[in-house]
């Protein structure tokens, strides 16, 4: 769901994704923001229907999913969740997972998840991205940005040695300090 609704921000052609990431013994807060196309109060509203989509990004498909199973996942599982959005500006996503929810989804492998947003495909002009993951338990508190890695991997993530770095590295932050 995460890296759905993050792969949706460069898609709309935005230059700069923020991902906080919140973790402790009873929620998962993720925010998530970006400076792209954002969406008019007409377009998101439309958006929260399963069945909308505008057919640009995936031509030929006749739903569009992602938001829709946001808002169902926190109306079954006690969470909470919010997005705003503005033409020209980009768009903010608040989620809130309850975690003591028998029923909420499990979180997975964060650093995997963290890895493939951050070689997701990007529009002409690129993308950066600002990841920060704190947890209380275990004590966790790490920053990642895209920009700075892909010059520490010699501007390449894309191949298989990058992605296996950059994954073996997100997963040593990943580690109890």
């Amino acid at each position: 769901m995460i890296a759905d609704l993050t792969q949706n921000s460069v898609e709309a052609d935005a230059t700069l994704v923020t991902l906080d990431f919140v973790q402790t013994e009873d929620t998962l807060t993720v925010t998530l923001v970006d400076n792209g196309k954002g969406m008019s109060e007409e377009t998101l509203a439309r958006a929260k229907d399963p069945f909308y989509t505008d057919g640009k990004k995936h031509p030929g498909r006749k739903i569009g999913l992602g938001i829709p199973f946001l808002i169902q996942t926190m109306q079954e599982t006690d969470g909470d969740w919010n997005i705003k959005s503005a033409v020209g500006k980009g768009t903010t996503v608040f989620m809130q997972f309850n975690l003591a929810n028998i029923d909420t989804p499990p979180i997975g492998k964060i650093s995997e998840m963290f890895a493939e947003v951050m070689t997701l495909p990007g529009t002409k002009n690129g993308y950066d991205m600002d990841i920060h993951r704190t947890n209380i338990n275990p004590v966790l508190d790490y920053r990642l940005n895209r920009n700075e890695i892909k010059e520490a991997l010699g501007g390449d993530l894309e191949s298989v040695e990058s992605i296996k770095l950059l994954n073996e590295y997100i997963e040593s932050q990943e580690q109890p300090q």
